[in-house]
Order: C-alpha cells, then sequence, then structure tokens
C-alpha cells in the first residue's frame, strides 16, 4: 500500500515521524508506504487539487494507491467554516474519486498538540494553563496555534515558538491516540490510514 499524504507545509512535515512510529506499532508487516507532498503553505484549492491527486494516482513508476489531503481549517482566508466544510469542498474539487481522502485539523494542527500541554510547559519554561475545552473547540479568533506561541513568549525558554521545530519535540515519544482520544478529526485521520491498510481502527 502506498499512501500519499498532500500537506500545508514543515509543520506538518515535522508531524511524519510520528505518525510513522505510530503506525508501525500497530500495522507491523503491513505497514505502507508514506509520503507526504508540501503544497507551498496551503492545500491546493480546486483543478490544481484535482489534477494534483490525479497524477498522484496515475504517474510514476509507483502510483499512488490512494491520496489523503489534510488542511487546517485556519489558512488566514475564509475558505472554510470548519472541518466538515474543508472536507466537503476538497471532495467537491477533486470529484467522484474513491481513492481520495480528504482530511482536515480543525482548527489548525496544533490542535493536535494541545492535550501534551505539561509538555508544552515545560519547553516554554512557564505554567500558564491550557485554553479551555476540547482542542479542537479553540476557535479562529484564538487558534491552537496562537496559545502555543503565546506561552512560549511568556516563558523562559528564551526562543519563540517555532512550527517546525517545537512541533516535533512536543511529540517526541508521544502516542498519537492520546491525542486522538481528544481530537476527532485526528482519530479520523489516523483511522484512514489504518483501514486503508487493512487494520482496525481506533
Amino acid at each position: 500500500m502506498k499512501i500519499a499524504v498532500l500537506i500545508e507545509g514543515r509543520t506538518e512535515q515535522a508531524f511524519k515521524p510520528h505518525l510513522l512510529e505510530f503506525l508501525k506499532r500497530r500495522l507491523d508487516r503491513r505497514m505502507p508506504h508514506v509520503d507526504f507532498f508540501p503544497c507551498q503553505g496551503r492545500i491546493y484549492k480546486g483543478e490544481k487539487l484535482r489534477r494534483t491527486v490525479e497524477n498522484l494516482l496515475r504517474n510514476g513508476k509507483a502510483p499512488s494507491d490512494a491520496v489523503i489531503a489534510l488542511t487546517d481549517v485556519y489558512t488566514g482566508t475564509n475558505d472554510f467554516v470548519d472541518a466538515a466544510d474543508a472536507k466537503r469542498k476538497m471532495q467537491a474539487w477533486v470529484g467522484n474519486n474513491g481513492n481520495f481522502h480528504p482530511h482536515a485539523a480543525q482548527h489548525d494542527f496544533e490542535a493536535w498538540l494541545l492535550p501534551f500541554w505539561s509538555d508544552i510547559q515545560t519547553l516554554a519554561g512557564h505554567n500558564r494553563s491550557a485554553p479551555s475545552g476540547p482542542p479542537e473547540s479553540v476557535n479562529h479568533n484564538r487558534p491552537p496555534s496562537y496559545h502555543i506561541r503565546e506561552i512560549f513568549r511568556a516563558g523562559t525558554c528564551r526562543d519563540d515558538y517555532s512550527k517546525p521545530r517545537d512541533a516535533g519535540r512536543i511529540l517526541r515519544g508521544k502516542d498519537l491516540a492520546i491525542s486522538a482520544n481528544k481530537c476527532p478529526e485526528l482519530k479520523a485521520f489516523l483511522n484512514t490510514i489504518l483501514m486503508l491498510s487493512g487494520a482496525d481502527p481506533l
């Protein structure tokens, strides 16, 4: 099984080794080949997304068996109302293709880091409380990345929050199932890969 994952950029790229470690523990010999393809800052829209998906499924020496698109809801634009709207629009752009699987982080990728707030506190050097409510309910006005950036600025670590660097540090040694149990969109994303690989969902 070869799976292509379209991502926005470097933050999600830092997520890849932790995703692969999660999959290896559950899939063993059924482990798929997973390739990440950054989309220059945000997932492609419209015809460009459709062409990209079709190229990955058809072209090259070893075309992908499936393509997953993973976007943030919070993109700096008003393209998406919520994760359901983002997935619906991406599916409409690509069309009726059973090998395409749209997914979205509600509201941004950092929502999936919030369940590890105690580690964020340690890295930032500050005891600021986690934002209240389920991680994926943290909204457009102050998305999860805002809260992580603010605790880093308030803390003693002396470094501002760096998405590609610190996302990996926060996730190091963690079981993504912990975050998936609090983040339905992450669970849906992981379950798509597990089921494509012939495994039971979380």
